[in-house]
Parts: C-alpha cells; structure tokens; sequence
C-alpha cells in the first residue's frame, strides 16, 4: 500500500510505503505518528501514487497543462528503458571490460557508493545547487563527471527535484 502524504509545517508531499506507526518529513524532519498525516491518496499502485503526488506538485506551479500532456510513469519508464543502451553494452562496445570499470570504481577505504556520496551531499547541505554537490563529491573522491550524470539520474527518476538551481531528494 503506498499513501501520498503531505507535512504541515512545510507543505512537503512524498509518498510512504504501508502504514508506519511514525513518518519524517524528508524536507524538514518533522516526525509525526502516520495517522496525523494527512493523506491525500492510498492506493495499492506505486505508479498510481507517483502521478496523484506529481499532479499535485503541477498544479502547485500552475502547470497542470504541462503535466496533463506528459506520459504515465509507467510509459515513460518503459521509454527510458528502451532509450539508448545500458552501461555495461556501451562499455564492451567500446572496447572497454565493463568488469575491470566495476572493479576500479569500488574503493575498498569507504563502505558508500559514489551515488551514495551524492545523494548524501544533497542530504547533508541546505538546497545545495550543483556546484556544492560536484564540490562536496569531489571531495569524497568521486569524479565531477560522474556525479552530474548521476544528478540527471535521480531527478529523471524522481529521486530529487531541482527548483531554483538548489536540489533536494524527495
């Protein structure tokens, strides 16, 4: 069951799995019992409660036009899917041994993953913009390249959202 749920101090909407006797707000860490939430919608479909809180989120922005005409989650993941090739057949085409790429990006001195780093970089700091999540990242060890392509990952699958140049994960 997946409820879409809003937080009353700072209007957050995020989406909760099952009923958990307490929820936080990933925006402003507010923690309530999961009754006082409100829910605006309870379904059994992840997909279902994704597009109730994204039109929510439009029409928040007077975009509800701009969201009526965009695909369903589930077609545009399909779309995604089929868009392009995945990683490890543009390395081997390239010429490249995708398991020596796998083995050189594992850094035996820290148990997080570089896309770990970067969403604890959006996590850590106050709406950081690009800049502070390459800087931060960087300085983590991992590569600037690596941290915009996975930026434009999570805000394509709705990880994080990007308004004003800041980010921060949903």
């Amino acid at each position: 069951m997946y409820a879409v749920v809003g937080c009353g101090e700072c209007q957050m909407l995020w989406i909760v799995e099952g009923r958990p006797e307490r929820s936080e707000c990933p925006r402003c860490g507010t923690t309530r019992k999961h009754e006082r939430r409100r829910e605006f919608v309870t379904t059994d479909d992840e997909d279902h409660a994704r597009e109730v809180r994204s039109s929510m989120l439009a029409a928040r922005q007077d975009q509800s036009d701009a969201f009526a005409e965009l695909d369903s989650f589930a077609e545009l993941d399909e779309q995604v899917e089929r868009a392009g090739i995945d990683d490890e057949t543009y390395l081997a085409e390239s010429g490249i041994d995708p398991d020596a790429v796998a083995e050189a990006g594992r850094d035996e001195s820290t148990t997080q993953s570089r896309e770990e780093v970067v969403r604890e970089a959006i996590r850590e700091q106050d709406r950081p913009g690009e800049a502070e999540v390459r800087s931060y990242a960087s300085e983590r060890g991992v590569p600037e390249e690596y941290t915009e392509r996975a930026l434009e990952k999570l805000l394509r699958s709705g990880e994080v959202s990007e308004s004003g140049g800041g980010y921060r994960l949903l």
